[in-house]
């Protein structure tokens, strides 16, 4: 599956944004790709996505491949969707 989202929380994805949407796709057997501007991440390595620099206002190209790609695709959107739970 394939989604394009906007970051809307203040911090984008790092630190703790970045670490919730890591621990989020461990969840899952699918992978989990970040896309942005030709660059592609494993979401599920920290140090990858906080490689990508995505600030808010980034819009990113989220890809599942794998047996529960739905429901990691479903979780993740929401995740992201929620500004990740920030005030």
């Amino acid at each position: 599956m394939i989604r394009e989202l906007e970051l809307q929380n203040k911090s984008g994805l790092h630190a703790r944004p970045a670490s919730l949407f890591c621990q989020e796709a461990k969840r899952f057997h699918c992978e989990v790709e970040i896309e942005k501007d030709g660059k592609s991440a494993n979401a599920k390595s920290i140090l990858s996505i906080l490689a990508m620099g995505l600030a808010k206002g980034s819009r990113i190209t989220v890809k599942t491949s794998g047996p529960d790609e739905q429901e990691a695709m479903e979780v993740l959107t929401a995740l992201v969707e929620n500004k990740f739970n920030e005030a």
